[in-house]
């Protein structure tokens, strides 16, 4: 875990594109990837790109982690739309940051294989706008990245915090959100499981028989 904090840390010292770090960013957009490139979580921000990523990722939990809706071993890359919003009014922010949470989200929609992620609520639907510059960091040390990135490691983690959130929609009452979330979770149980199979091909069990 540390080594993944330095990492974080590391890109939000980075500087943007006008000289101001990255994670010292009041207002902006992030999205969370997972080890196959697919968006699994995407959020907004008015108290720092920084502070804010790093309590989702780090022991600081929020309540995407605390529900059991992201697990932070499943992010290995990060990407974030600083926004520049000090000129406008509280009012225009606000309403500012939800159009630009709106055009992230239909944009990492269209990229998922799934056509989902993980958040409970889907930001409001508003006007999408052009967005500014993105920055993007893999997150996870090369140390360690083979090892988290292997299939069977996140099979089981992922099975796991499916049975997590299943058992917590089963002990409340629950929105649709977080039973939507318990689905695009099981399908992505489902295509990291099949995919998973296809590198032990059919017969070769068979063959392994035979040998004994």
């Amino acid at each position: 875990m540390v080594l993944i904090r330095k990492e974080i840390e590391t890109f939000f010292r980075t500087p943007d594109d006008n000289g101001k770090r990255i994670g010292s960013h009041t207002w902006g957009i992030y999205a969370f990837y997972d080890y196959d490139g697919e968006p699994i979580y995407v959020g907004q921000t008015y108290e720092g790109l920084g502070s804010r990523i790093g309590r989702h990722l780090t022991n600081q939990r929020t309540d995407a982690v605390a529900m059991n809706v992201l697990d932070p071993f499943e992010v290995a890359e990060i990407r974030v739309w600083p926004l520049n919003l000090a000129s406008m009014a509280k009012d225009a922010r606000r309403e500012y940051l939800d159009r630009a949470e709106f055009t992230v989200f239909q944009r990492v929609i269209q990229e998922s294989k799934l056509g989902a992620v993980l958040n409970e609520k889907p930001p409001k639907e508003t006007e999408a706008i052009d967005l500014p510059k993105s920055y993007s960091h893999r997150i996870i040390p090369e140390s360690i990245y083979p090892h988290r990135k292997h299939p069977d490691i996140r099979i089981a983690r992922r099975a796991a915090t499916i049975a997590s959130l299943a058992r917590r929609i089963s002990e409340r009452s629950v929105k649709r959100g977080l039973r939507n979330t318990l689905l695009t979770q099981a399908k992505r149980l489902e295509c990291l499981a099949e995919a998973r199979l296809k590198d032990f091909p059919a017969g070769a069990e068979d063959e392994d028989q035979k040998q004994d």
